[in-house]
C-alpha cells in the first residue's frame, strides 16, 4: 500500500470508528430526525441569514434537494422561513423553539465526544497540528476544484 492509499484508508477507518461511536447516542438522543436534517438545523443555527443557496452550497446539494429538506424541517416545527423587510424576493430560515432544542442537544453531544477525544489531541504538538491542517485545506481545495470541474458538464 503506497502512502496515499494508506491515508485514505486510514482517514476512512478513523471516520467509520467514530461514526460507530457516535452513531448509537446520537439517535438516542436526536430519536425522529435524520442526520441530514439535524445538520441541517446544526447550519441554520450557527449561521447568519441560512437561505436555499447557501444550503445547497455547503451540503454539496442541489438546491431542490435543500428545499425538500427545509419543507421536511418546517413541518416538523425545526424551522420557520422569513423575508427581509428590504428584500422579499429571498426567503431566509431560522429555528424555532424546537429547533434550538434539538440544536442544543447535537451541540452537547458534540461536545461530549470531543471531551471523549480530548486526550489524543493533548498528545499532538503544534507542528503535527499544522501539517494536518495543511494537508486537509489542500486536499479540500483539489476536492473544491474537481467539484467545479463536474458541475460544468
Amino acid at each position: 500500500m503506497n502512502k496515499e492509499e494508506a491515508i485514505m484508508s486510514g482517514v476512512r477507518d478513523v471516520l467509520n470508528k467514530i461514526a460507530a461511536l457516535n452513531k448509537p447516542k446520537m439517535e438516542t438522543s436526536l430519536a425522529g430526525y435524520k442526520s441530514s436534517e439535524v445538520h441541517c438545523v446544526e447550519y441554520i443555527g450557527k449561521n447568519n441569514d441560512p437561505n436555499v443557496t447557501k444550503l445547497a452550497a455547503s451540503f454539496y446539494m442541489t438546491r431542490g434537494a435543500i428545499s425538500k429538506l427545509t419543507k421536511k424541517l418546517i413541518e416538523k416545527n425545526l424551522i420557520e422561513s422569513y423575508q427581509k423587510a428590504d428584500n422579499k424576493k429571498e426567503i431566509y430560515f431560522r429555528l424555532t423553539s424546537k429547533g434550538k432544542e434539538v440544536f442544543d442537544i447535537h451541540e452537547t453531544l458534540h461536545q461530549e465526544f470531543q471531551a471523549r477525544d480530548k486526550a489524543i489531541f493533548d498528545q499532538v504538538t503544534e507542528e503535527q497540528f499544522d501539517g494536518v491542517l495543511c494537508f486537509l485545506e489542500k486536499y479540500s481545495q483539489h476536492l473544491d476544484n474537481e467539484i467545479t470541474k463536474q458541475n460544468q458538464y
